[in-house]
């Protein structure tokens, strides 16, 4: 019996996603008994990692509702850049937001969460390359392994990713 059993957890996808951030909190998530999805703009493309990897969505991001999933999870790389122009992208985050849902973001994640405007007055953490941005959203940065601030979970990189997902994993125990 995994700690999220029952849990549904929605994960963007698009070309350049960092292969790391996306395969193991997934397969992470998964062995705690949730049940991940994978949305992208087609469920026809075969969508490449920034190291190669490849993965199809589960899921057209026009397809998705919400209401149907516990968390989201936003991967780094270069995809947020890309996923954070589409309009579908921007409203599932901020009304998953809005539900108090659990949404976790690492490294470039956090573009996403920049765009969807959810960020002002909450303390997360990124790489360095975003700080700015995520100030400039009125998020407080700091520079920890992983951050916890109300249903927002950050971390910086590949590397912080057994944080990230204990913090996920206990974040989720906690949302019943």
């Amino acid at each position: 019996m995994g700690l999220m059993n029952g849990k549904k957890v929605l994960m963007f996808v698009e070309d350049l996603f960092e292969d790391l951030e996306l395969m193991y909190p997934k397969l992470r998530l998964i062995e705690e008994g949730a049940a991940v999805v994978l949305a992208g703009k087609n469920t026809d493309t075969v969508y490449r990692g920034y190291h190669g990897y490849p993965v199809k969505a589960d899921i057209r991001l026009t397809d998705v509702n919400p209401n149907n999933f516990d968390i989201l999870v936003i991967p780094g790389g270069f995809a947020p850049d890309k996923l954070r122009r589409c309009m579908d992208v921007k409203s599932i985050t901020r009304a998953m937001h809005e539900r108090g849902k659990i949404i976790a973001f690492i490294c470039h994640g956090g573009w996403i969460p920049i765009s969807a405007g959810i960020l002002n007055g909450y303390t997360c953490t990124s790489t360095r390359g975003i700080t700015d941005d995520l100030e400039n959203a009125g998020a407080k940065w700091v520079n920890e392994p992983v951050v916890i601030d109300r249903n927002l979970i950050s971390s910086r990189a590949p590397d912080d990713l057994p944080a990230f997902c204990r913090a996920i994993i206990q974040c989720s125990s906690n949302q019943d």
